[in-house]
This record gives structure tokens, C-alpha cells and sequence, in this order.
């Protein structure tokens, strides 16, 4: 559908295969976009999962973090960009192992600062930075988790996705006059490295809650299947939804819309006879 084609959009957060800012920019690139990726940290394994790309894309290191990164990032885009971006993809996020993992009433605040300013103030840090490069029509979208509930073993990452959810409605509050729209994507949970890091459990408690997640959500959910979190941002990042700004939309089978029914498969459910 060329949904993206001739735009320029900046992809943050790429990790790893199974990152969903990875499968973001594949969908980007099949949608027509020149898409530029940041990297933290590991930098040489990010370059080799750009080349994995329908299409290589250069990296960009950026620790959001540092005050002189983010100072040198538009000049950075605009290597590779010229004088215009017209969409970042904020996935961006980071809880150091005392603030996760049922250790919530224990947490200290350097930790809790930590996981706020990584995973919270960064989504204005990054937009302020290459602001000069935006203009109107312009997208911002932000990766979330349902904040409306305390999910087990999140603890302060579920804080900061609260703050990023409040962030996202601010900067589309003073964004708006400038016609950049900034909106968030709910996705449900994914089996992303960051997800298996969360908790004792590891690979095991990400599968198990995946498991949970399918069951309450009415039309499923497959927490291996990227495409339906990338589709979503890509339509965000793109010119079909201009009147649309300081929303979430939720990718996750419909969970955040019912009540935890655990042990209730869907197939049990009563279906009322049509009248």
C-alpha cells in the first residue's frame, strides 16, 4: 500500500530480532519509508540486525540518557535524512533489576529515577531533540503496556509506562499547534529479550503470561506473532489518521476492554442465540 512511501522516520529502541522496534522498521521499509535506526549500548550487534532488513539502515548510537547525544541527534538524522523527518517511533525502555520482579515496596529511588527517565521523560527528550526536523504531518507513536492495571512483576516499569501514557498526552498537547501528532500503542505482551528479563521466571514466566494474556483476550493473542504491534505504528506513522493525537491504541486481542477471567477459555463462553 506504500503507506510510508518517501518519509523519513527514525526508529529507536532496536535491540535484538525480537524487539518490536525491530519488526516496526521492517514494515516501515515494506511501506516505502527511509527508515534510520538508534542503537544503545551493544551498537555492533544493532548494525548487524539492520542488515537483516528488507533494506540496510544506518545506526545511530544514542544513550537517551546523555545530555550531549541528544543534543548532536538532528544533526545526526539529518545525515541521513536531509532536512526532514516525518516520524519517530519511541521504543525506548529500561527498569534495573531491583525495580521489577515483585520488588516494588523495596525499590530504592535512584532505581525508580532510572527506570522514569529511561522510560518516561525520554519520549519528550527524544522529540524535543529532532524537533528542528519536524514539521506538520509529522507522527510521533510510543510503544506502551496497559498502565490502567498493576500487572505482576512489573512494578516501577508499570509506573513508567503510567508517565509515558501522561507524557505522550502533554507533548500532544503543545505539539499540536505545529500539526505533529503524538500517540502511543498499547501492544500486549510480546516474547521480546526485555520481556524475559522481567522477573525470576525468564523465558518460561513470559510464555506463561502469554498464555493468561490469550485466554482473557476475546480474539487471542499469539505472544510470537510481532506484525499486528508494527502494523499498528506503521498506520500511525503514516497520513491516515490526521485528526488523531494523545490517543492509545491498544494491540492486544481486546484484554484491556474485559475483566480477568482466569481459567475461562474463550470457547466456554455463552453466545446468545440471535433474535
Amino acid at each position: 500500500m506504500d503507506l510510508l512511501k518517501g518519509k523519513n522516520i527514525l526508529v529507536t529502541g532496536v535491540l535484538t530480532q525480537s524487539s518490536i522496534a525491530f519488526h516496526v522498521a521492517r514494515v516501515a521499509q515494506e511501506q516505502g519509508a527511509n527508515v534510520v535506526l538508534t542503537g544503545y549500548g551493544r551498537l555492533r550487534l544493532v548494525e548487524r540486525i539492520a542488515q537483516r532488513l528488507p533494506q540496510p539502515s544506518p545506526v545511530i548510537e544514542l544513550d537517551v540518557t546523555d545530555e550531549q547525544q541528544l543534543g548532536a541527534l538532528a544533526d545526526r538524522v539529518r545525515e541521513h535524512v536531509g532536512g526532514r523527518l516525518d516520524g519517530v517511533l519511541h521504543s525506548v525502555a529500561f527498569a534495573p533489576q531491583g525495580a521489577v520482579g515483585g520488588n516494588f515496596m523495596t525499590t530504592g529511588w535512584e532505581d525508580v529515577a532510572s527506570a522514569l527517565r529511561v522510560s518516561s521523560y525520554s519520549l519528550q527528550a527524544i522529540t524535543r531533540s529532532v524537533l528542528p526536523l519536524l514539521g506538520k504531518g509529522s507522527s510521533i507513536v510510543g510503544l506502551d503496556f496497559d498502565a490502567a492495571r498493576a500487572h505482576a512483576e512489573y512494578d516501577w516499569m508499570g509506573v513508567a509506562k503510567a508517565s509515558l501514557e501522561s507524557s505522550a498526552r502533554y507533548l500532544a498537547s503543545y505539539l499540536g499547534a505545529e500539526g505533529i501528532r503524538v500517540n502511543l500503542v498499547a501492544a500486549g505482551p510480546l516474547r521480546t529479550t526485555a520481556a524475559k528479563a522481567i522477573g525470576p521466571g525468564g523465558n518460561d514466566a513470559a510464555a506463561q503470561e502469554g498464555k493468561r494474556w490469550d485466554q482473557r483476550a476475546p480474539l487471542g493473542w499469539d505472544d510470537l506473532e510481532f506484525d499486528p504491534v508494527a502494523r499498528a505504528c506503521v498506520a500511525l506513522l503514516s497520513d491516515w489518521f490526521p485528526a488523531t493525537t494523545g490517543e492509545i491504541v491498544h494491540v492486544d486481542g481486546g484484554a484491556h476492554a474485559v475483566g480477568d477471567r482466569p481459567g475461562t477459555p474463550r470457547s466456554s463462553l455463552p453466545i446468545p442465540a440471535p433474535r
